[in-house]
């Protein structure tokens, strides 16, 4: 039972059968570069995993796009300018750092440090406004003090 359900488990968590027999290259030199292009391509139906991962229809779609464009005679880095402009810069991985992606990147840093600022003045703040220890007692704080110890 145990051998069955750890087979099971490899046969659907296995991600490199996702490229289908029918669509790889002939040339191997091609293939691999549409490998290389197709793992930093997301697909848009599964969201976390790239193209050659995901068993999804578009991502099949995707893949086949990319061996199209490449055997069109693009280079990569056109084929990867035809996919992002055709599906948006979502389908990459890792997007860039141009335009309004510029602000999501800097935006975690920004807080981080904005943060940290905050901290600090606050923290400067509370060891400035706290009531200081040290001082010497008024005259009328003394007889008190010592009114309540007598007791």
């Amino acid at each position: 039972m145990r051998f069955l359900l750890l087979a099971l488990t490899l046969l659907v968590s296995t991600p490199s059968w996702a490229v289908q027999p029918d669509e790889i290259l002939d040339d191997p030199a091609l293939e691999a570069r549409a490998r290389d292009i197709s793992k930093d391509l997301r697909c848009l139906v599964c969201r976390n995993e790239n193209i050659d991962d995901s068993n999804a229809a578009l991502a099949r779609d995707l893949r086949l796009l990319v061996r199209e464009r490449l055997v069109a005679g693009d280079t990569d880095d056109e084929t990867v300018a035809y996919v992002v402009e055709r599906y948006g810069e979502f389908v990459l991985l890792n997007p860039r750092m141009t335009g309004g992606n510029l602000a999501l990147w800097l935006a975690g840093p920004a807080l981080l440090l904005l943060g940290g600022a905050g901290i600090v003045i606050w923290l400067r703040r509370q060891r400035r406004d706290a009531p200081r220890a040290l001082e010497r007692l008024s005259p009328e704080e003394e007889s008190r003090l010592a009114e309540l110890t007598r007791d």
